[in-house]
C-alpha cells in the first residue's frame, strides 16, 4: 500500500514509519488521519514486520491537528443539537480510533520525536510503546489553549506513564515539557543531544527487538496493554491461558541451544 502523507519503507524486519508534511509541520490533515490508521492496520498483518520505529520528516514530529480540520468538522455538524452532539461524538471515536490503531498493533512502536510534539502529536506518541526524543523537542497537551478538553487519548494513556500530577499540570496550563524534563518524568525512555543520535538509537533499538522471537514480543505487548486496563488477577489468568496456548516449543528450544551454542536464535516470522 502507497501512502500520500506518510513514507513506509520495510528492511530486515523493521518498518519505518514518516509523516511526511514538513511544511506544516507534520500537522494531521483528514487525509493524514486515515492514513495513520490504514498503515497501522497493514503494518499489523504483515508477518514480515516485527518493530516499527515512527518518525516525523522535517524540523518537528507533530504539531498536532490542522486547524482546518477543526473548521470542515464544525461546518460539517447539522444544526440541531442532539443530531449535532451524536454525530460529533461519532468523529472524535473515529479519530481516536486512528491512535488505538497504534495501541493495538501487535508489533512494538518506537517513536521518535524532535521539535514539536503538541495537542494530537502527543496523544499519538502516548499509543506508542517507546518514546525518544531529543532534548530540544517540546511537549504539550495544546487542546487546553484551544478552550477544550483532549480527546483522542492522552488524558486516558499518560495517567499509566508519568505522574497524576504533572499530567494535571499540563492539562490544565498547556505548558511545554522539554525533551529532558519528559525524559525525567518517563514520558520518554532516553533523551539526546541530536536528532541523528535519537535515529541511531531507535535503529540499534528495532534491530534487538527483531532478533527476538515475533510471537514472544507479540505476547509481551498483549499482556502489558491488557494487564494496563484490567485487574492483577485478571491478567495473571490471562497470561497463564496464553502461554498454555501460544507458547512456541520451536522458539524456546531454539532459543535454549543456540545459547548452549553461544549463537543467536533465528526465527518465524
Amino acid at each position: 500500500m502507497s501512502f500520500e502523507l506518510l513514507e513506509l519503507t520495510v528492511e530486515d524486519g523493521i518498518a519505518t514509519v514518516v509523516l511526511n508534511r514538513p511544511e506544516q509541520a507534520n500537522a494531521l490533515s483528514h487525509k493524514m488521519w486515515d492514513e495513520i490508521r490504514q498503515c497501522f492496520i497493514l503494518l499489523d498483518s504483515q508477518s514480515d514486520v516485527r518493530v516499527i520505529v515512527l518518525k516525523g520528516s522535517g524540523n518537528n514530529f507533530c504539531a498536532g491537528m490542522d486547524l482546518s480540520v477543526f473548521q470542515q468538522i464544525m461546518e460539517s455538524l447539522p444544526q440541531e443539537n442532539g443530531r449535532r452532539g451524536e454525530q460529533m461524538r461519532q468523529l472524535i471515536l473515529a479519530l481516536q480510533d486512528c491512535f488505538v490503531a497504534i495501541d493495538r498493533c501487535r508489533k512494538p512502536v518506537i517513536a521518535a520525536v524532535q521539535g514539536a510534539c503538541v495537542g494530537a502529536g502527543l496523544e499519538m506518541v502516548a499509543a506508542c510503546d517507546i518514546r525518544l526524543a531529543v532534548s530540544s523537542a517540546k511537549f504539550s497537551i495544546k487542546e487546553i489553549d484551544l478552550g477544550m478538553t483532549a480527546d483522542v487519548g492522552s488524558l486516558q494513556r499518560l495517567p499509566y506513564i508519568i505522574g497524576g500530577g504533572l499530567l494535571r499540570e499540563l492539562a490544565y496550563t498547556g505548558r511545554e515539557l522539554s525533551g529532558t524534563e519528559a525524559e525525567r518524568a518517563q514520558l520518554v525512555n532516553h533523551c539526546f543531544d541530536s536528532v541523528d543520535a535519537m535515529y541511531s538509537h531507535a535503529a540499534e533499538m528495532a534491530v534487538t527487538i527483531a532478533q527476538k522471537s515475533p510471537l514472544a514480543i507479540r505476547g509481551s505487548k498483549e499482556m502489558l496493554n491488557y494487564s494496563r486496563d484490567h485487574s492483577l488477577a485478571d491478567s495473571l489468568n490471562y497470561i497463564a491461558t496464553w502461554n498454555a496456548g501460544m507458547l512456541s516449543q520451536e522458539d524456546l528450544m531454539g532459543s535454549v541451544m543456540a545459547q548452549m551454542k553461544g549463537e543467536k536464535p533465528e526465527y518465524q516470522d
